[in-house]
């Protein structure tokens, strides 16, 4: 079992960066994909980036390739989302998840962050 806890979410503007992290609480990190994902209000929650385990594979959705980046330092048991040239239509609550199995499949991932928001003005 991990704990996952994100931080990083803000008010931003359109064109900036920010950075998002994940922090887990467990043990076997390394052995573990992580993804995030977003959701906004009615819709449903779409995962967005993907690592596996040792960091060596990604996925991205096409709505954030190119523009994300997803990495992870497992001797500090964290995950980070990049996210440039943000656009208004990033905005959203976004969720790190955790989970065995494939990295770019939503179904791997059983285990939740609580959110954190992310806005960008127009």
């Amino acid at each position: 079992q991990l704990q996952l806890v994100e931080s990083g979410g803000k008010l931003v503007q359109a064109g900036d960066s920010l950075r998002l992290s994940c922090a887990a609480d467990g043990i076997a990190f390394s052995t573990y994909a992580v993804g995030w994902f977003r959701q906004v209000p009615g819709r449903k929650r779409r995962q967005i980036a993907g690592i596996n385990g040792s960091g060596t594979n990604t996925y991205y959705s096409t709505s954030v390739e190119g523009r994300f980046t997803i990495f992870r330092d497992n001797a500090k048991n964290m995950v980070s989302l990049q996210m440039d040239s943000l656009k208004p239509e990033d905005t959203a609550v976004y969720y790190c998840a955790a989970g065995r199995g494939q990295y770019g499949s939503p179904e791997t991932y059983t285990q939740w962050g609580q959110g954190t928001q992310v806005t960008v003005s127009s």
